[in-house]
């Protein structure tokens, strides 16, 4: 329920943000000043700052509801003998891969898992569940965190960021010009919007969402391959490859909000053949024999 509430309070204070954004921009209005006609550029800036906003200003919060939504204990002062492995492994791979030092933290999950977030890759947190650090080795551990900062490395987060906002754009874009046409065309509402509008916009949003979602999830799984690579040059291939047979024996994760998935090292997974283009990890046979074949 904390996360849930969590998530739809930050979900409308972005909305609230956004709205006052638009409002100092001018854009308060889609339609000419005659009710008639669309107007395309307040529509696409109206597109823009939703679509590019709202995906930036997650990513900028993604640490702070990463932290909040989890539960995670980030790792200040490290007491015990593993706490002073973690941020020593994290660090030795930091400056492997020529980036800032990022937090280092553990939250309380049976499931084996571990994620990456942050607005840059000077300022980023990898974290840790403790149902991994109760199951792995510390060799196949030390690779899942190199997998994390190797996303790091390659800037994934920002990149997602991008593509999931530019994605966004066009889909509110386009759903709200379809929504215009049946409006004027087949319901023959001349001035203003009716209900006609705001049906097919909601209609045609979720359904170019969905097929849009094809496209961020294909670009997730790409980067699950490049951070199983790159954790293959921090860290070694083999301890990759027997964390990934470690995380294939076990149940699926399932401990991460939606809006976090594709930033764990494992995620649910599809059988069905329609399903797996919506899968934002590829599966884990695949991420081995592609560990071989480098």
């Amino acid at each position: 329920m904390r996360r849930i509430l969590l998530f739809l309070g930050t979900n409308i204070a972005i909305i609230v943000v956004l709205g006052i954004v638009l409002r100092l921009l001018g854009v308060d209005r889609l339609l000419e000043a005659d009710g008639g006609a669309l107007d395309y550029r307040a529509l696409l800036i109206f597109a823009a700052v939703f679509g590019m906003g709202g995906s930036f200003l997650s990513l900028a919060i993604s640490k702070w509801m990463a932290k909040r939504a989890m539960g995670v204990r980030v790792i200040d002062r490290p007491q015990g003998e593993q706490a002073q492995w973690l941020i020593e492994t994290v660090r030795r791979q930091a400056a492997a891969a020529g980036v800032g030092m990022p937090e280092v933290g553990v939250y309380e999950s049976p499931q084996v898992n571990a994620f990456a977030t942050g607005m840059s890759r000077n300022n980023a947190l990898v974290a840790v569940s403790s149902g991994l650090l109760d199951t792995m080795t510390r060799d196949e551990a030390e690779a899942v965190l190199a997998h994390e900062v190797s996303h790091i490395q390659n800037g994934d987060m920002i990149t997602l960021a991008l593509i999931q906002g530019v994605i966004n754009t066009f889909v509110i874009f386009l759903a709200r010009l379809i929504g215009h046409f049946v409006d004027r065309v087949v319901f023959k509402n001349e001035r203003g919007h009716g209900p006609g509008f705001w049906i097919t916009t909601i209609v045609a949003e979720i359904l170019l969402a969905v097929a849009a979602s094809v496209i961020v999830m294909w670009f997730s799984r790409q980067r699950e391959f490049r951070a199983d690579a790159g954790a293959a040059r921090l860290s070694d291939r083999d301890k990759m490859i027997a964390a990934l047979q470690r995380l294939a024996g076990t149940p699926p994760a399932e401990d991460l909000p939606d809006q976090m998935e594709a930033f764990g090292i494992s995620g649910r997974i599809a059988r069905g053949g329609f399903k797996r283009w919506f899968m934002s990890h590829p599966p884990i046979e695949a991420r081995i024999e592609a560990l071989r074949r480098g």
